[in-house]
């Protein structure tokens, strides 16, 4: 049973509780008074400030005098974090430091600043901060072991200019790094060299490329980089210990004997045989190389009735943070795959004479009425950001600064609503497939041509409309 921490006029009141009660502020329905702490609940269960609740324990910092929970002798979680940081970092005449000491004690729950800060890794590097040991530039933090604790960090100082911009995205830097530690792991019989070649002039050329695109989320493009380069380094190094040869002397059958056995995952070579074809000229088709595409071994779906229930869990489940329920809504009512949705910004909203519309594809779609009472509260959300992201332009912002939320985090949060992100989308393309034209989904959703017309194969739909995607459109 939960320890119980004060008494109040409407119960006793446990820990969490406690804390949850003095994070609520508004307006009190009661007295009217604005830019209250309300801690309490009336008979009909609104929240109340202290002096209609009649609370009378301490809720005062010692140190600002602002209304909050005391959270270190006296002093409000803000006032502790401002202290600790700047014991830390010593801004002094810095103003890059000031900034930072005061955009991390003004974010909306300090409390999850100062677990940050306990640790021992984010409490060391904001230490070499303060002795000066950690100069503010991006080749300083370069040099750094990469963890999560110093990307958070780099990420939180360029965000907020306190640390110079690169240009491009810090993801293609943090993926050139990724290579370079896996080249490292490589035997220099040949393989090492190779798969710098296929790392350097096949994948982080596209990443590059890629991420100059606004749209495309570069954490999806990275991951998959990764496990091509990942999965080539292990196969050139079965070769070697296999059959004693190099990539020269590969041929078919050697893919062939490797595929045979092991995981599915071993197709993953599929574009470093290809590669290997161009940069070997493998002209001949007796030499050229290949593997099939690793498939899913079934294709999970969902009943149309199932899907309508999840829709209404998105809509009525109060409970479950709203965003939650909108990137729910978002893959349920137009089929978007996770790493899409999380890269959606407000400007992909639009207010007009005929209601909301949000741009998925060419063109925007109308948002149903129903749900757009939901996307609206979404978009005005009052108060700041709870975490450092503040300032972003994301519908769904991660916790790092300037980041979106990853598709992985996205896709735990939606499993609160029941969604498993994969079967839902696959039924509700299917479903919408068999009900819009191939044209009218390519235009509004964003999906390619061969991807629409394999779900309305599935589907069992008309094909006419299917083979019009062969002749351009019209002007």
């Amino acid at each position: 049973m939960p320890k119980i921490r004060v008494k109040w006029p409407d119960g006793r009141i446990c820990g969490i509780c406690f804390t949850d009660a003095t994070h609520v502020y508004g307006t009190c329905p009661t007295c009217d008074d604005e830019n209250r702490m309300l801690p309490g609940r009336d008979d009909s269960g609104r929240a109340i400030c202290r002096n209609c609740a009649g609370i009378t324990t301490k809720l005062e910092c010692a140190v600002c005098g602002r209304e909050a929970e005391r959270f270190r002798r006296g002093a409000c979680a803000r006032c502790v974090v401002r202290t600790d940081l700047t014991a830390l970092v010593r801004p002094g005449a810095d103003l890059r430091l000031r900034r930072l000491v005061d955009t991390l004690s003004g974010v909306d729950r300090p409390e999850s600043i100062y677990t940050y800060m306990r640790g021992a890794r984010a409490r060391a590097l904001l230490t070499a901060i303060g002795t000066r040991e950690l100069p503010l530039t991006q080749d300083a933090f370069d040099r750094l072991e990469p963890g999560p604790a110093v990307e958070h960090l780099r990420a939180l100082l360029a965000h907020n200019r306190m640390l110079p911009e690169r240009g491009v995205d810090e993801r293609v830097h943090r993926f050139e790094r990724w290579i370079a530690a896996r080249l490292a792991t490589l035997p220099d019989d040949g393989t090492r060299d190779r798969i710098e070649r296929f790392a350097t002039w096949h994948h982080l050329k596209r990443v590059r490329a890629r991420a100059l695109e606004p749209d495309v989320n570069i954490e999806t493009v990275t991951h998959a980089a990764k496990q091509e380069i990942t999965e080539a380094g292990k196969f050139l190094i079965w070769l070697r210990s296999a059959h004693g040869i190099g990539s020269a002397q590969l041929r078919q059958r050697h893919v062939d004997d490797y595929l045979s056995d092991g995981t599915s995952t071993r197709k993953h070579v599929r574009n470093f045989l290809r590669w290997l074809n161009r940069d070997e000229n493998r002209r001949s088709k007796v030499d050229r190389l290949d593997a099939p595409f690793r498939e899913a071994q079934s294709e999970p779906l969902l009943k149309q009735s199932e899907r309508v229930a999840l829709v209404r869990n998105c809509l009525e489940w109060e409970q479950v943070a709203l965003s939650t329920r909108i990137a729910g809504l978002i893959l349920l009512l137009w089929a978007q795959p996770l790493n899409k949705i999380v890269m959606l910004r407000h400007e992909h909203t639009a207010f007009g004479v005929n209601g909301m519309t949000l741009t998925l594809g060419q063109h925007p779609t109308a948002v149903p009425h129903a749900v757009a009472d939901l996307f609206w509260q979404h978009l005005e959300a009052p108060g700041k950001p709870r975490t450092v992201n503040a300032g972003t332009s994301w519908l769904f912002p991660g916790t790092q600064a300037g980041r979106n939320l990853h598709p992985g985090t996205l896709s735990e949060r939606l499993k609160v609503l029941g969604i498993d992100a994969q079967r839902e989308r696959n039924a509700t393309l299917r479903d919408l497939a068999q009900e819009v034209d191939a044209r009218t989904l390519i235009d509004l959703l964003g999906y390619s041509k061969p991807v629409v017309a394999r779900y309305a194969a599935r589907a069992g739909g008309p094909m006419s409309d299917y083979v019009d995607l062969k002749r351009p459109k019209l002007p």
